[in-house]
């Protein structure tokens, strides 16, 4: 089997020639950082606004050949530089939600253009912009289908907090639940045309990439969730089903109190089962391993940041033997490769997976 093949047995929760290799997110540091060992002239690490052209484009092809190199399965592709610079330290994206730079990572929002109806009144949507898909673009031609196309899609809960704030959409979820339903459904339409684009550019699986809860517990109630989250999400999951592809749910956090609401939505896969939040291999494969594929559940708090290779290396066994059998499991890290992880655990969770993850023939 080829990745792409053995990512989507996987997700279909099938056994394949063995457990398919994924990373589901990276950072620039972490793509410097392991691509050392398989490529030169690759940049000091920084981020990507802060990157010339030429650096910009090493860091993609670094990315690519780590696939290649260690046998990742899947490609993760996102927008990628469509942010917008206020001032030295602020930019915004389409929605004209603000962010601050950070260089340690992930720009952190901190500016919400709609607060209320009053301002929802006033706001035009953006559409879709297909040179967004430009990462999908390169790894489509780079692999040529021997590797599974992934697009993280950010869902209704992230999106609309992002628009309204986090603590004004709780509060407008009692006070204005018309104010909520209106934003979910605007970002849902959103999403939907940008669906058609990814399904037209070859993409084979689709996250929604919506974190809802932490390691106690959910950001809201469950009831809320069903109201104001999941028929959003769900839509995604139904429309990407008719044309062709495999969904992944991601949220980090502990997710035991909408597991029964995830489960009977759709999904072909959870990820990343985040260790330290109760969501154990063992404990979420006994629950509902036969109904969807799990992705995820090496420790990337602790263990890949602070842990040896030796760890790693029995990590990675022990999820393979709790979640493994039967199909339906994908290695990767409980969530992305961050700046904190080292390059050295990395690969070993990547050598670790094809050294223990092959199923027996019949």
């Amino acid at each position: 089997m080829n990745g792409r093949e053995r990512i989507l047995t996987a997700l279909e929760v099938r056994e394949p020639d063995r457990v398919p290799l994924y990373i589901h997110g990276i950072n620039e540091e972490s793509i410097i950082g392991i691509g050392k060992r398989v490529t030169d002239g690759l940049p000091d690490p920084k981020q990507f606004y802060d990157m010339t052209e030429p650096e910009r484009l090493k860091l993609v092809d670094a990315l690519f050949l780590i696939h290649e190199e260690f046998g990742v399965d899947g490609m993760t592709s996102f927008e990628i530089n469509q942010l917008r610079d206020l001032d030295a330290t602020h930019a915004e994206d389409d929605w004209h939600v603000v962010y601050e730079r950070s260089p340690h990572g992930l720009p952190v929002v901190c500016g919400h253009p709609i607060e209320d109806a009053a301002a929802l009144d006033l706001y035009t949507a953006p559409e879709p912009r297909r040179e967004h898909l430009l990462l999908l673009d390169l790894a489509r031609e780079r692999f040529q289908g021997e590797k599974a196309l992934f697009w993280l899609m950010r869902g209704a809960f992230v999106l609309s907090w992002r628009l309204a704030g986090m603590s004004n959409l709780m509060i407008q979820m009692h006070e204005d639940p018309g104010f909520v339903h209106r934003i979910a459904e605007m970002t849902t339409v959103f999403n939907l045309k940008m669906l058609e684009l990814l399904a037209e550019a070859g993409l084979d699986v689709l996250v929604i990439e919506d974190d809802i809860a932490d390691t106690k517990t959910t950001l809201i109630s469950p009831r809320h969730f069903c109201e104001f989250v999941n028929p959003y999400n769900r839509r995604l999951v139904d429309r990407a089903h008719e044309l062709g592809l495999k969904v992944v749910r991601h949220s980090d956090g502990n997710l035991w109190k909408l597991m029964d609401t995830l489960l009977d939505s759709g999904y072909d896969g959870l990820n990343p089962l985040e260790p330290q939040a109760g969501m154990t291999m063992e404990r979420v494969k006994a629950y509902c391993g036969d109904r969807l594929c799990l992705l995820g559940n090496i420790d990337c708090a602790e263990l890949l940041p602070n842990g040896t290779p030796e760890q790693v290396d029995a990590a990675v066994r022990r999820a393979i033997t709790d979640g493994g059998q039967g199909g339906g499991l994908i290695i990767c890290s409980s969530n992305s490769l961050h700046p904190g992880v080292d390059p050295d655990n990395c690969i070993a969770m990547f050598h670790a997976t094809r050294k223990y993850g092959a199923y027996e023939k019949n």
